[in-house]
């Protein structure tokens, strides 16, 4: 029997090619974010870091991006941007996501507390 062959998931690296330590980082005025999305969920929330991503539910079914779309909207209104500004790097159709912010207004707890540790 052939072993099942995986491939290595994606995580943020920095604008340098430089693997991320964690769920965020800074590529100059963008923010990184490392995303575990979770669909269909009760409520809209940003939820705690599991590893190197951060969990974010959305009420959104996951339909043809739709719930990728949703919430990119729920995260422009928690970091005060417009939609626009969030960029899908790789996982609208995943649960593993990578977004990029540019110029984010206000920054969730979870991550300023996560960005004041890596400075």
């Amino acid at each position: 029997m052939k072993a099942k062959r995986t491939k290595p998931r994606r995580f943020a690296a920095s604008a340098d090619g430089h693997p991320m330590n964690s769920f965020c980082a800074w590529d100059g005025d963008t923010l990184v974010l490392n995303i575990l999305g979770q669909p269909n969920a009760n409520r809209d929330a940003i939820g705690k870091a599991k590893g190197k991503q951060l969990q974010v539910s959305v009420t959104a079914v996951p339909v043809a991006g739709r719930a990728t779309d949703h919430m990119v909207r729920f995260l422009a209104a928690e970091f005060a941007v417009s939609p626009s500004a969030i960029t899908v790097v790789f996982g609208r159709f995943n649960i593993n996501k990578q977004l990029r912010i540019r110029l984010p207004q206000n920054l969730p707890s979870v991550i300023a507390k996560e960005l004041a540790l890596s400075e």
